[in-house]
């Protein structure tokens, strides 16, 4: 039930918000492939036995054996391979066999996803480019970008085959953790300041994990990158409002340390963003072009270690912007848990809608009957009009206020970290937010003023009305917890 009543707006939304740019991804057709290079399709398999598919590029002249990377997908359902295209073409470009493949659909969605599964896709993607004519099978690498950078230390921490790890927007953090930071990052890049990013977005990441919506939230990715005896280079953009880099490359530095791994090369790019692609706007607008000299580092890099020349670790290039720290989200107590927020939702949402429900089958049951002509008067089952007006607005306001909230959030928090618009804003809190508060405290009020006219006219209002006022005044007494908890009831916050 939990599953269902958590999900159902935000798969609602999912498909509005994301599902129309996956539809489009997926029909995109393969570039036309520069003259300077040459293109080889490819099949392997996956984990599973799933068959697929990639293209290697690699450049048209040049005899020996030359190095290979793997390029694998950030998050997104059935990525296409033509998503890196720009970065293949240009690290082709430097002297390696790129492959790049289609990512998974199959055991793959916004619910459901296994960085191990991902890990065994790449690795048959790199027994696929060692097999390539031209490829040197013992200068094989992967190069992981954002969700890339769980999977990639991964593959290499599983296999010897893997020869290097290049890794762009990497996090070194709990996947829960990163993307609420990502979204808190992008809503105050945005404007936005209170309660509604502080506490209302973890909240609601932190139920979605308890609900299970929100794949391996608290993987630990620390263990598997101490791991790793390959040698390493982690860049960041400068303008990352993806990934707290900072705190990344901190947390990349310390597990390879630990594992006794002393090859980290970490380059920050001025100018750049996410993905290592120049931002003219400090990270809110990607443009095609990569970063000036970041193909160059990775060419170089690649032959480098490849080679047998592998850099000691060390840092360069200007401090990454990261505004904020990132803030632990821990596992929810027993009083905000999913099931917890489901019976309340549960209890809301009937008690709310039912008030105008019964009242409409009593109408046309009238009607059909012919002894409701006046809707005004009393019928067996009660008074028909209601015993306060403010019921009618704890029933109206009651369902706005739920149903409203609970979408407006979920549409903050899938477009926070794309740096969507939350609407006009009033001193940092968005005007849809601030209307929402205003007809919560209503509710409240409401409920009160409705609970106290029930009370003096308990007299006169029959079993079945009562039934129906009990419902709604339930609704409306489960409201105050819920709305302090989701900061519907703190205005000034």
């Amino acid at each position: 039930m939990r599953r269902v009543l958590l999900a159902g707006l935000a798969a609602v939304l999912w498909c509005l918000l994301a599902a129309p740019g996956a539809r489009a991804a997926a029909a995109a057709v393969t570039p036309a492939v520069p003259g300077d290079l040459k293109a080889a399709e490819v099949t392997f398999r996956g984990d599973g036995g799933l068959v697929m598919r990639g293209t290697v590029l690699s450049p048209a002249r040049g005899g020996g054996a030359r190095p290979g990377i793997v390029l694998i997908h950030g998050a997104g359902t059935g990525t296409p391979r033509t998503k890196l295209m720009g970065e293949a073409v240009e690290f082709a470009r430097r002297g390696l066999s790129v492959l790049v493949y289609d990512k998974r659909s199959v055991g793959y969605s916004l619910f459901e996803r296994s960085y191990a599964r991902l890990a065994t896709d790449a690795l048959g993607a790199v027994a696929a480019l060692r097999r390539q004519p031209g490829v040197d099978p013992a200068k094989v690498g992967v190069w992981g970008l954002s969700e890339g950078g769980w999977v990639a230390p991964m593959a290499a921490a599983r296999s010897r085959d893997v020869a290097f790890v290049v890794l762009v927007g990497a996090n070194s953090q709990q996947p829960l953790l990163q993307q609420a930071w990502a979204v808190h990052a992008g809503l105050r890049a945005a404007g936005v300041r209170g309660r509604l990013v502080d506490g209302t977005e973890p909240d609601l990441y932190r139920v979605l994990a308890d609900a299970e919506l929100f794949p391996e939230p608290y993987y630990d990715p620390a263990p598997t990158i101490a791991a790793v005896r390959q040698p390493v280079l982690a860049v960041w953009g400068v303008h990352d409002l993806l990934t707290p880099a900072r705190e990344s490359s901190a947390g990349f530095a310390e597990a390879l340390r630990r594992g006794g791994n002393a090859h980290l090369t970490v380059r920050y790019f001025p100018d750049a963003d996410h993905a290592a692609h120049r931002t003219p706007d400090r990270g809110v607008t990607r443009l095609p072009e990569l970063a000036p000299g970041y193909a160059d580092l990775v060419g170089s890099w690649v032959t480098d270690v490849t080679s047998g020349r592998p850099p000691a670790s060390g840092a360069s290039g200007p401090e990454p912007v990261q505004a904020t720290p990132t803030v632990p989200v821990p596992p929810v107590d027993w009083w905000e848990a999913a099931d917890v927020q489901a019976g309340a939702l549960v209890v809301m949402l009937a008690g709310f809608a039912a008030y105008p429900l019964v009242a409409l089958v009593r109408r046309v049951r009238g009607r059909f009957s012919g002894d409701g002509a006046d809707a005004g008067a009393d019928g067996a089952d009660g008074p028909r009009r209601p015993v306060s007006a403010a019921a009618r607005l704890l029933s109206a306001g009651g369902l706005s206020v739920v149903l409203g909230s609970f979408g407006y959030v979920m549409y903050a928090v899938m477009t926070g970290a794309k740096l969507g618009s939350p609407g006009p804003l009033v001193a940092g809190r968005p005007v849809v937010w601030l209307a929402l508060q205003a007809l919560a405290v209503a509710c409240v009020a409401a409920t009160a003023l409705t609970g106290l006219a029930w009370w003096r006219r308990r007299a006169g209002v029959a079993g079945g009305e009562r039934v129906r006022l009990a419902a709604l005044m339930a609704g409306g007494l489960v409201l105050l917890p819920w709305g302090l908890y989701w900061g519907l009831l703190l205005p000034g916050l």
